[in-house]
C-alpha cells in the first residue's frame, strides 16, 4: 500500500445523493455538526435542486451559505472522477448501489480517495471487492460500506463487546436487534433489486470466498441457525439472513483480537414464542414472495411504486422510532451482555453514522488500512467514540 497524498485537494469531504431523502438527513447532520474548518461541498445530479438545499441548510447554519455545489451523475464516469479527484473523503447515499454504484467505487478506489455509503446490499459489497479491492490497497483508499444501521450497530457494538473480553480464547456473541423503524422509498429499491437476483449474489458470494485469503490458524463464523431463546435477553431470536453479520466476519477475521475461534450469530428479539414462529415462517413466505415477485418486471415496478426514493417517515415518526441491540457473549470464563441503542434507526441515525463516518475518516488519528474494510477494522474505536458523543448509547447491561 502507498497511500496518496489527498492534503492539497479542493476538499475534506464531499456527500453525493445530498438531495435524496438519507442524502438531505446527512448533510443537516453535516450543518450541524461539522467542526469548523472543515471543508464540505454538497453534490448530486440537479444543481437546482442542490441549490434548494444550500437555502436550508443556511437557515441551519449560516456558514452554509458558501458550500461548494458539485455536479456528478452516476450515469457519467468522467464527472465522478472529477469528483473523487477532488476530494479526500467521499460519502454517498445513491442507491440501488447494485444499478448506480460501482462508478463512484471505481473512481474513488484509482483516486485514493476515502469512499463510505449506506448500502446492506451484499452483492454489491462482494462484486466491489472482486472488482476494486486490489486497485484500492494499491492507491491507499478505503472503501467502506455498509456505514448506516446496515452495519454500524452490529459491527461496532461487537468490536465493543469483544475489547471487554478475555483476551486469545474462543468468543461466542449472538446479537438481538429490537426496532420500532421504519423504511424509505431508496430502501425499498435497495431491497427489491438484492432479491430480485438470488442466483447472482449467491455465484458472487461464491467468487468472493475463493478469492478472499481466509486468516492464518483462526477460525471466523456467522452460521445461519435456527430460532434460539436467550434468558439473558428475555427474548426468542429469529436468524436474519442480513448483509450485517458478514460484515461482523469480515472485521474478525481482519482483527487478531477476536481471537483464535470467534462465532457470530445474528436475531431479531421478540418477546413472545407465537410472535417468533410467525417470524420464521412469515418472514420465509414473506421474503420467499418479495423474491418471486422481484423476478417480474411488471410486479418489480408496482412494488416498487408503493414508494418512491426520496420519500420516507416524517419527523413526527422519526422521533417515535429506536433500535436496541444487546449482544450476549461468552469466552475465557467470561459472560457479557452489552447494548448499542439509539433512535430512529433507517434515517436520524443512519445520517449520523454515515457523517460520523465520514468525519472520522477525513480527521482522525486511524489504523492504516486500504482496500475494502469494515468500519471496525478503518475506523474502531474512534468511530465508536463519535457516535457516543452523538448520543448513540454503548454499555455494559450485565457482567
Amino acid at each position: 500500500m502507498a497511500r496518496q497524498d489527498t492534503s492539497g485537494r479542493d476538499h475534506d469531504l464531499v456527500l453525493y445523493g445530498a438531495t435524496g431523502f438519507a442524502g438531505e438527513l446527512s448533510a443537516e447532520y453535516l450543518a450541524r455538526h461539522a467542526p469548523e474548518g472543515c471543508r464540505w461541498a454538497l453534490a448530486g445530479r440537479s444543481t437546482t435542486k442542490l441549490e434548494r438545499l444550500r437555502d436550508r441548510l443556511t437557515a441551519v447554519n449560516p456558514a452554509c451559505a458558501d458550500l461548494p455545489l458539485l455536479r456528478a451523475d452516476s450515469t457519467d464516469p468522467d464527472s465522478l472522477r472529477a469528483l473523487a479527484t477532488a476530494t479526500r473523503v467521499l460519502a454517498t447515499t445513491v442507491g440501488p448501489y447494485l444499478l448506480h454504484g460501482e462508478p463512484l467505487v471505481a473512481a474513488c478506489a484509482g483516486a485514493g480517495t476515502d469512499y463510505l455509503d449506506l448500502t446492506g446490499e451484499p452483492e454489491f459489497v462482494d462484486r466491489m471487492y472482486l472488482r476494486h479491492d486490489a486497485t484500492a490497497r494499491a492507491s491507499g483508499a478505503r472503501l467502506v460500506h455498509a456505514c448506516g444501521f446496515d452495519s454500524v450497530p452490529y459491527d461496532l457494538g461487537v468490536h465493543y463487546t469483544v475489547g471487554l473480553l478475555p483476551k486469545a480464547v474462543p468468543l461466542r456473541i449472538d446479537g438481538f436487534v429490537r426496532t420500532n423503524g421504519t423504511f424509505s422509498g431508496g430502501t425499498l429499491s435497495s431491497a427489491l433489486t438484492a432479491v430480485s437476483r438470488p442466483a447472482a449474489m449467491a455465484r458472487t458470494a461464491r467468487a468472493r470466498r475463493r478469492a478472499e485469503p481466509r486468516p492464518v490458524g483462526r477460525t471466523v463464523s456467522a452460521p445461519f441457525g435456527p430460532p434460539v431463546r436467550s434468558r439473558d435477553t428475555g427474548t426468542w431470536g429469529v436468524p436474519l439472513p442480513t448483509l450485517d453479520p458478514q460484515i461482523v466476519a469480515r472485521s474478525a477475521a481482519a482483527l487478531d483480537h477476536y481471537g483464535p475461534d470467534f462465532r457470530y450469530r445474528h436475531y431479531a428479539g421478540v418477546r413472545r414464542l407465537p410472535t417468533a414462529v410467525a417470524g420464521v415462517v412469515g418472514g420465509a413466505l414473506g421474503a420467499g414472495a418479495l423474491s418471486a415477485l422481484a423476478q417480474v418486471p411488471p410486479a418489480r415496478r408496482w412494488l416498487s411504486g408503493r414508494l418512491q426514493p426520496g420519500d420516507g417517515p416524517d419527523p413526527q415518526r422519526r422521533a417515535r422510532s429506536w433500535f436496541a441491540v444487546r449482544f450476549v457473549a461468552s469466552g475465557g470464563g467470561a459472560h457479557l451482555v452489552t447494548e448499542v441503542r439509539g433512535g430512529d434507526p433507517g434515517y436520524d441515525e443512519t445520517a449520523k453514522m454515515l457523517a460520523e463516518g465520514a468525519l472520522s475518516l477525513a480527521f482522525d488519528d486511524l489504523p492504516d488500512t486500504a482496500g475494502q474494510v469494515t468500519t471496525a477494522v478503518a475506523m474502531g474505536d474512534a468511530l465508536t467514540r463519535r457516535l457516543q458523543e452523538a448520543g448513540i448509547t454503548f454499555r455494559v447491561v450485565r457482567g
